[in-house]
């Protein structure tokens, strides 16, 4: 479990304790507190830090910055869309801030976008002070459901190209998302060589989380990876996602739809191309086997 450090936060800093992490804590200065309230779910904040813009923090763990954001939702987006030849219709499952609406949108395969968000007041709070982020819900391929992921893909069978697993951490409502139940459910939900991807922690503090992701994935998919993107803000400057695929000949490392640069440029990609979705699955010689 998370905590909010209050007597830090009284003085100004913000600071990210969690069990999931011991001995490590992330802190920012805080120049105040914009919102604050316990939804349905959990509990939601938002910050205006000094140096990292606003920041969205649920049950006490960052969730984005503006400073770096771009990078987790672009990483999350297009390793799994530009590893799949023709992904036309995709489903994101959390992401109630807007993020990875706003970056498979600018995939020019994609014709229709499925979102299930459990929180209504994520997507709300996200859209009144995160507005670069929620802008994704502004596009008119995106079609945003209030709902529990696992259940709608329970009554949506054999309908996604890629499925994409935006979640927070593997605690309170997220818990779900992180077991070998959710990924049978998403590989029923799937076309024919269809891909997922899920958020799976890092290997350098959830060494634990990432290796059981990737289990579930590795026995349910004919064809599973290990990736990791580097996120400043994230325990240990790193976050890892676990990639699925129905088709045993898909070779994650390589691209199977390359974004040129042209487009990369166009739709302000900042940290996606090419040569980054294929360094993102080199890992550590350390950690290689813990994923093979």
């Amino acid at each position: 479990m998370a905590r909010i450090n209050m007597d830090a936060l009284k003085k100004g800093w913000f600071s990210e304790v969690s069990d999931m992490w011991p001995g490590i804590c992330l802190s920012f200065e805080v120049e105040k507190v914009i919102h604050s309230e316990k939804s349905k779910y959990q509990d939601i904040m938002m910050i205006e830090t000094k140096n990292h813009g606003r920041a969205l923090i649920l049950d006490g763990i960052i969730q984005c910055t503006e400073f770096d954001e771009f990078s987790y939702q672009e990483i999350i987006s297009f390793l799994p869309l530009c590893s799949h030849p023709c992904p036309k219709k995709v489903l994101i499952v959390g992401g109630g801030d807007g993020g990875v609406a706003r970056e498979v949108s600018k995939h020019p395969a994609v014709e229709e976008i499925d979102q299930v968000e459990i929180d209504e007041r994520v997507v709300e709070v996200s859209k009144q002070f995160l507005p670069s982020m929620a802008c994704g819900y502004n596009d008119p391929k995106v079609n945003l459901i209030i709902d529990d992921g696992i259940k709608f893909m329970e009554a949506n069978k054999n309908k996604y190209d890629v499925i994409i697993t935006d979640s927070s951490d593997p605690v309170g409502p997220a818990d779900c998302l992180f077991q070998r139940k959710y990924f049978e459910l998403m590989k029923e939900a799937l076309r024919p060589g269809g891909i997922v991807c899920s958020q799976a922690g890092s290997v350098w503090c959830n060494l634990d989380t990432s290796t059981k992701s990737y289990e579930h994935c590795k026995n349910v998919f004919a064809k599973s990876a290990y990736a990791y993107a580097c996120v400043p803000t994230y325990p240990s400057g790193q976050i890892g996602f676990v990639l699925g695929s129905t088709n045993p000949e898909t070779d994650f490392p390589k691209p199977a739809y390359i974004l040129s640069e042209e487009l990369l440029e166009k739709k302000n990609i900042r940290y996606y191309s090419p040569a980054v979705h294929t360094a993102a699955f080199a890992l550590p010689r350390s950690y290689q086997k813990y994923f093979v």
